[in-house]
């Protein structure tokens, strides 16, 4: 057994929005490294930690978490649509591990999955990867959402499965940190959005253009100081990678979602993906982080940041 960590954060403006040479060369520089230690340890298995921005999971049915034992992308901001490479039987036995652990846990047999879940895979490996993975999806949107505890719980009980396994499996995360996009929220929305984030499945290429083209316009008023999206918070973003390196992952239950959204915008809830991934590694033993890295962008209208993350017993 072997496990390994790759947590980065995704944005829908990258590669749109400018946030000038030298941060996109530090970034771009970061992701090399990500890459290379991806290419050093070759991961066997995939699982990725990750939320839906309502592109494929809908208030119809919206499950705290769920793993996809099939899966496909929607292809948003310039991913690549269609299914993607699945390891079913290892998707199946994550589930029945959480829910033994006493963790409530969907579990999907056509899972969609947006750019939350397909960016970080394109960028570690590329957009006609055959690697295999198991997608789980963490929700970030769909208010209510459950307290940090229980994310910490499903993290640990995948782990504790994954370390019984004889595969080299790495683990990824992606989301947050601060930010807070125009993402709409079911109370606040007219009908016809609340429709929408209800059941907004297979929208038209008009549609999804269209829906595209106000982030666009809302990360540009941002730029320019307009608009009243709250800004990135720094001391919010290196409190989480601080916490997350330490390995003390239990200070995160006592995280309630006020305070999160207070200090991390509506969005900063994604933090959960990376609590889950850095849980699981730490159930399969004592980890160090080796690679850290963090941007406040305010033209991508995140804290973005990545990092990677080995047992110590294979460092």
């Amino acid at each position: 057994m072997t496990v390994a960590l790759c947590a980065l954060s995704h944005s829908p403006l990258f590669g749109i929005a400018n946030p000038g040479a030298e941060t996109l060369a530090q970034v771009n520089a970061g992701l090399d490294r990500l890459r290379s230690f991806v290419r050093a340890f070759d991961p066997e298995l995939t699982i990725v930690f990750g939320p839906d921005h309502f592109n494929g999971v809908f208030y119809d049915m919206m499950p705290a978490f769920c793993i996809g034992r099939a899966a496909t992308s929607v292809g948003d901001w310039g991913t690549t649509a269609g299914p993607l490479p699945v390891d079913r039987q290892a998707a199946g036995c994550l589930t029945e591990a959480v829910l033994r652990s006493g963790v409530d846990v969907a579990q999907s047999e056509r899972l969609h999955v947006d750019h939350g879940i397909t960016q970080p895979i394109e960028f570690l490996f590329g957009k006609s990867s055959t690697q295999p993975l198991v997608p789980i999806f963490i929700n970030a949107v769909g208010l209510p959402l459950g307290p940090m505890q229980r994310v910490r719980l499903l993290g640990e009980a995948v782990g504790r499965e994954i370390a019984r396994w004889q595969r080299r499996v790495l683990l990824v995360a992606s989301g947050g940190l601060s930010h807070d996009p125009p993402v709409p929220r079911l109370a606040e929305a007219p009908p016809e959005v609340a429709a929408r984030l209800i059941d907004g499945r297979n929208p038209s290429s008009e549609a999804r253009a269209i829906r595209q083209q106000r982030v666009i316009e809302a990360s540009r008023a941002h730029a320019a100081g307009s608009g009243n999206f709250r800004e990135v918070n720094p001391v919010f973003d290196q409190k989480t990678l601080d916490l997350l390196a330490s390995g003390d992952l239990e200070q995160f239950d006592a995280w309630t979602n006020a305070w999160i959204e207070a200090e991390g915008g509506h969005s900063g809830h994604e933090i959960r993906s990376w609590v889950a991934a850095f849980s699981a590694l730490r159930a399969a033993g004592p980890y160090r982080v080796t690679d850290r890295g963090y941007w406040p962008v305010r033209e991508w209208m995140t804290g973005f940041a990545m990092a990677s993350a080995q047992l110590k017993a294979h460092s």
